[in-house]
């Protein structure tokens, strides 16, 4: 298996002029989302199922931290410390165009850790300093043994990469779920076995679980089922020691720019609503979060990372067959999250207030967390079109586009900065999500601008649009009216079957109409995998 396209005959299923990429390249990139998918579903769903638990065990202000304060701290110091090595470990070319071996990918990438240090004291020193804490506050615990649980994933990161590379996409299946299943264990073993520490520090200490189950899990893997050495997994030697590939360190650091400003977009409403909203609104929106970005990280998340390895492997030779696979690539992945994207959107919206209701009851499905869901729900559709489209941007451009996408990264931050300030002070945790639409409507034109000028305009966006969506905003329309009808919030118990049922009865016509237009498309698909699990 040589070249890869993401999704066997995908561009055949939507027009006959595109030629139909490789079908065992499209069988191993969908093993590859297969395993990554594995991984988000299990790592997300223990989760999904706790938090129901434990947030009715937090007051307004622990729950704020928990949903949302101490995870963006997390995300901050991990996405800033490894982001911009993973972008760029994972091209694997050197600056003649050469493939990197193992010591070399290594060396670079051990440079991790102590930019990780660096951005976690930063980081440390920035929480102390805005909240006034005191190492004897719970908050200023929590905030340090947090710190200790992100170097200690740290340590994992180098061999993280090496396993992506070597295409060891095994170990995250069993890893992130064991290490979440352990977290979620410690938390609980902490609540009920009432022992006399913080809530705040045992999330924190319930961390560390999660980094340490990480760290030796790849770090076992490494030793016991390879026949790589340790010794070969340390690559520092006195005499070789500043002997490095410059280009790919280069890139490292053109990346991780980058990922400051992502960062900012990715993270920014959150910062804003720290500074500017109440502690219910910040755990309100935290909840929605954590529920809103669960497709996303199911399913999205693994499927940008599979996209961009696929991107990268077919971009380093420029053959007619190649750009070919590549364009047919793009389209099917494409098509693919804007079917699942129009799903939620015709069923999110009606059944925000009875999940709500169900995980957290009538204390958050009551307030402003039903609203912000829906519309997060319309939002999730954007996220997934930027992942896709700004993976294929990363993989294929030159350094040059690289540089331009950052300034514009600039620019998008700049406006989106000042679209939070505004339309949180007018819709509250609804205008971040206006301002966050907008956000990622701006970089999805910017990514379509690049692709159509990369296939020099022979790319049509048009057919990337599924065949069922009309039937899906019928449904979504039926759904609405169902909820509006017959859900009555005061006999919730009593009134949702008749509204549940009327989901599932739409949700089916919806998924058999889908089919009958898409039935060469999804059947490309299932194959792709089948022949992944034969190949393997």
């Amino acid at each position: 298996m040589t070249a890869m396209a993401l999704l066997a005959g995908a561009a055949e299923t939507v027009a006959a002029t595109t030629p139909r990429p490789d079908s065992a390249a499209g069988a191993a990139v969908m093993g590859v989302f297969k395993y990554n998918f594995a991984a988000q579903f299990l790592s997300r769903v223990i989760p999904f199922l706790y938090n129901g638990w434990f947030v009715r065990q937090l007051s307004a202000d622990d729950c704020a931290a928990y949903a949302l304060q101490l995870p963006l701290f997390i995300n901050c110091v991990l996405f800033l410390s490894r982001e911009g090595f993973r972008r760029a470990c994972l091209r694997n070319t050197s600056g003649s165009g050469d493939v990197l071996s193992d010591v070399e990918i290594l060396k670079v990438a051990w440079m991790i850790i102590p930019f990780g240090l660096l951005v976690t004291f930063i980081g440390s020193l920035f929480v102390f300093k805005v909240k006034k804490l005191k190492f004897s506050d719970p908050y200023a615990k929590a905030t340090l043994i947090i710190g200790f649980a992100c170097i200690l994933e740290l340590l994992a990161e180098p061999l993280y990469i090496l396993s992506q590379t070597k295409k060891y996409y095994i170990i995250r299946v069993y890893t992130e779920p064991a290490a979440t299943l352990l977290r979620c264990l410690t938390t609980y073993i902490f609540i009920k076995g009432h022992i006399k520490v913080e809530k705040l520090v045992v999330f924190a200490l319930s961390q560390v679980v999660y980094a340490a189950c990480i760290f030796v899990g790849y770090w076992a893997y490494f030793i016991v089922f390879t026949n790589i050495r340790t010794f070969d997994l340390l690559p520092f030697r006195l005499s070789t020691l500043m002997v490095y590939d410059k280009q790919l360190l280069h890139m490292c650091i053109l990346f991780t720019g980058q990922t400051f400003r992502k960062l900012i977009l990715q993270e920014g409403e959150k910062f804003v609503l720290v500074w500017f909203d109440t502690p219910y609104n910040q755990a309100a929106y935290g909840l929605v979060d954590k529920l809103g970005t669960l497709v996303v990280r199911i399913v999205f998340l693994p499927f940008e990372e599979s996209s961009y390895a696929t991107f990268t492997q077919l971009a380093s030779g420029q053959t007619p067959q190649n750009i070919s696979n590549l364009e047919g690539s793009l389209l099917g992945a494409l098509k693919l999250i804007m079917l699942i994207g129009f799903v939620v959107i015709s069923f999110g919206p009606s059944y925000s207030y009875t999940l709500l209701n169900l995980l957290y009851g009538g204390r958050y499905s009551d307030g402003e967390a039903t609203a912000v869901l829906r519309y997060y729900c319309v939002y999730i559709i954007c996220l997934a079109m930027n992942g896709t489209s700004e993976a294929f941007l990363h993989s294929v451009a030159n350094e040059n586009q690289l540089k331009q996408s950052n300034d514009m990264l600039l620019l998008f931050s700049a406006i989106y900065i000042v679209l939070n300030v505004i339309f949180i002070k007018s819709a509250g945790a609804v205008g971040l999500i206006a301002a966050n639409s907008i956000n990622m409507l701006l970089r999805i034109t910017y990514s379509a601008v690049f692709i159509k000028d990369y296939f020099k305009g022979s790319f049509s966006f048009r057919r990337c649009l599924p065949a069922g969506w009309g039937v899906l905003l019928i449904s979504g329309v039926t759904t609405a009216f169902s909820e509006r009808m017959f859900l009555n919030r005061n006999r919730f118990k009593q009134t949702l079957p008749i509204h549940m049922a009327i989901g599932i009865m739409c949700l089916v016509f919806s998924l058999l109409e889908i089919y009958r237009g898409e039935k060469q498309f999804l059947l490309s698909i299932i194959t792709s995998l089948k022949g992944h699990d034969k190949c393997t």
